[in-house]
């Protein structure tokens, strides 16, 4: 198996499929475009029956559904109209819109809603969300009564029925979460098309199916900050089967009086985090479920994070600031990738 070049730290799931040494059959293609404000490129070997338009085609419709029922910034989207309902209403939930607000659910409950999917009233208050940036910190009356009308408890989801009940002036915000699953339902998109080797970005999360076409894992690179120890290698990550997901407060950020205020909102607070996590990578089989993580790590004190990704199994690299610079920490199930087998 070819690997990265030896200064690498070379991180391998656990669960890598065998045969990785016999290059896949078909044509070397490429793709690329636009969605959800960001841009996408695919890599694939691609059968030779299966044109590179269908692939690209594919991959757009992917992301175009989940912008329309999830993006804040598309007033005629699903999550656009429930913010507006009047309390009380009841709105239908599409089956994508669903899976992803009962994700965003179960993450809000594990971590007692340091990652809420309804602060999106926060979200805009603080010039982050669709109404644009604003000159400086909220007043503290209009933060209280945008942290009055968040809260995950509030929102009532009939799972069963696949609907959700407005109770009132609550703003759902996926953007923590939106963007791994338009990932994810790409790669199944292209997997329903036949394609079994490729490597999907988009906007900076990854997910990697089958191998290369010389037969080697598709690799990597976590991102490397300046201010990391110059004697720490950078890690690349074999993706085969997995996804990485990457945030960082380095990315959107409000410079306020000399400080940066990160464009991740704290659910328990109302205001940005101040946890000290500069980036957040996680890899996991789903990249809506490392996309979440990677949000609720940036919120989270780094060892309580660490914490909850050892109890839950969860491979995550934190570079956290600190007087000494950033420091990198990993969390058990990532330093496993590490190690030697």
């Amino acid at each position: 198996m070819p690997a990265p070049k030896a200064e690498n730290r070379v991180a391998i799931p656990l669960d890598l499929p065998g045969g990785l040494r016999f290059p896949p059959d078909g044509l070397q293609v490429e793709a690329s475009g636009r969605a959800m404000g960001v841009d996408w490129t695919l890599k694939a070997t691609s059968p030779p029956d299966l044109p590179v338009e269908a692939l690209t085609r594919a991959v757009q419709a992917s992301l175009d559904a989940v912008v329309a029922q999830m993006s804040t910034w598309e007033p005629d989207a699903d999550v656009s109209r429930f913010n507006a309902a009047p309390a009380g209403t009841w709105r239908p939930a599409p089956e994508d819109f669903a899976e992803v607000l009962a994700c965003a659910l179960d993450m809000a409950q594990l971590s007692d809603g340091a990652f809420d999917p309804t602060i999106g009233r926060l979200t805009d208050l603080w010039g982050f969300g669709p109404p644009g940036p604003v000159a400086g910190p909220p007043a503290a009356a209009a933060l209280e009564a945008a942290r009055a009308l968040s809260g995950w408890r509030r929102l009532e989801f009939d799972v069963k029925a696949r609907r959700i009940r407005q109770p009132g002036g609550l703003a759902l915000d996926f953007s923590g979460i939106a963007k791994g699953y338009g990932v994810d339902a790409a790669a199944e998109a292209l997997g329903r098309l036949g394609l079994a080797h490729f490597l999907l970005e988009v906007g900076g999360e990854l997910r990697g199916e089958g191998v290369k076409p010389d037969g080697s894992p598709w690799w990597v690179a976590l991102e490397h900050l300046p201010g990391e120890a110059a004697n720490q290698a950078p890690i690349v990550v074999a993706l085969c089967g997995a996804s990485v997901a990457t945030s960082g407060d380095y990315r959107r950020y409000m410079l306020h009086e000399g400080q940066r205020l990160a464009h991740t909102i704290d659910p328990r607070t109302g205001r940005p985090s101040e946890s000290g996590v500069a980036c957040a990578s996680v890899v996991h089989p789903q990249c809506m479920r490392a996309d979440a993580w990677c949000t609720l790590l940036s919120v989270l004190e780094p060892e309580e994070g660490l914490a909850l990704c050892h109890a839950r199994q969860i491979a995550a690299r934190l570079l956290v600031r600190t007087k000494r610079g950033l420091e990198e920490r990993l969390s058990p199930a990532f330093q496993a990738l590490l190690e030697e087998p």
